[in-house]
């Protein structure tokens, strides 16, 4: 007799780390773990199963695309492992990153420099983008959210991370033989730090990206759409109420540009509706880079 599911999407979701979009689409496309159902219908995954799902986000994480990890797993690797999950307290980046945290909060930009020197010293551009620079930009902007800090704090902190981003953006080379794509912020969003961080992820990769930020009217926007003929845009949201919206005129570009790949992200993402996630679980991209691996290599498949 198969076990019993015991927790639902949402929590699998937190334990792993990414969005609950994610979690279907890959039941979709590989079939290696279908949780039991409920008489709702909901998603009920069993212990073996989430075992199953960690184990594919370990590999995941190790450089595997998330086929290739289902290849290996179908090939009988799965059990053979024991699928190293839990974060290390010892992590000197967590800890670098509360200490550049206090200096930008105590106005002391030139210890903030030296203390990122060191991260660059210590890390891989890649881990001090994603564990250092995005985690002080999500709590950042938790602490403004919550009146935490004052607007001259988060303006300043904001302001130091925007220069070290757009820096690195403009060291990475492009590849000429990746596609152009476009960044944007979602409708009626000014918040661009997260964009940035986006985008130089995507110019890590070697994509060429064209940012065009925030305030541009939809009109002018489908102009440079016409102009750059891009392979996928991309809309960034960090208030709740513009995320949906930007869904929704995603949705309209799509139908009139139906060869581009159109994708949503940002912070906002995890506060809409199960329903709106699975009416639009096409265009979020999510808020990892496991996810946003995935979402740009099934969309270059297309």
């Amino acid at each position: 007799m198969p076990s019993e599911g015991k927790y639902n999407i949402k929590a699998v979701s937190k334990m792993l780390g990414i969005q609950a979009g994610t979690l279907r689409a890959w039941e979709r496309r590989y079939s290696i773990v279908k949780p039991n159902r409920n008489e709702a219908g909901h998603r009920l995954y069993t212990d073996e199963q989430v075992y199953i799902l960690k184990w594919l986000v370990n590999k995941v994480n190790q450089g595997f695309t998330i086929s290739q990890a289902v290849d290996v797993a179908q090939n009988g690797e799965l059990y053979k492992e024991v699928a190293p999950f839990t974060i290390e307290n010892t992590d000197r980046a967590a800890e670098m990153g509360n200490l550049i945290l206090d200096a930008l909060l105590s106005f002391q930009e030139r210890k903030a420099n030296d203390l990122l020197s060191q991260a660059f010293s210590m890390y891989n551009l890649e881990k001090v983008i994603i564990d250092i620079l995005g985690t002080l930009l999500v709590r950042v902007g938790h602490l403004w959210e919550e009146q935490k800090i004052t607007v001259a704090h988060e303006h300043f902190t904001s302001s130091f991370l925007r220069s070290k981003i757009g820096q690195l953006i403009q060291w990475l080379p492009s590849d000429p033989y990746l596609p152009k794509v476009i960044a944007a912020c979602g409708l009626d969003e000014e918040h661009e730090l997260g964009l940035l961080m986006f985008t130089l992820f995507l110019r890590r990769k070697g994509f060429e990206v064209i940012y065009l930020g925030h305030g541009i009217p939809k009109r002018d926007f489908e102009v440079v759409m016409k102009e750059v003929e891009p392979k996928m845009v991309f809309f960034s949201c960090t208030i709740a109420e513009n995320s949906k919206k930007t869904l929704e005129w995603a949705n309209s570009l799509k139908k009139e540009f139906p060869n581009t790949a159109f994708g949503v992200g940002g912070a906002a993402i995890n506060h809409i509706s199960s329903e709106t996630q699975e009416k639009y679980e096409s265009f979020l991209i999510g808020n990892t880079k496991l996810e946003w691996d995935d979402w740009i290599a099934q969309k270059l498949k297309n």
